[in-house]
């Protein structure tokens, strides 16, 4: 099997009281984090103290020099 530079997503385990920053798009800025389930995830502004509970979105991200593309299955 062919080896290839492969960038890897996985979802990022958010936990309730998690203060975070979103860098960029649409939900960029400072978050906590108040509620995590396996497909949400609840969060709030720290200046409105507003909630918003959105599908979950984000993702860690690595990238692995010399993996197998596409990947076998597991």
């Amino acid at each position: 099997m062919d080896k290839h530079n492969v960038t890897i997503f996985r979802p990022y385990p958010f936990k309730a009281g998690q203060k975070i920053y979103i860098e960029d798009g649409p939900r960029r800025g400072d978050w906590e984090v108040v509620g995590v389930s396996e497909r949400k995830l609840k969060l709030r502004c720290p200046i409105s103290n507003r909630e918003f509970e959105w599908n979950r979105f984000c993702y860690f991200v690595e990238e692995a020099d010399n993996s197998p593309w596409p990947h076998p299955d597991e």
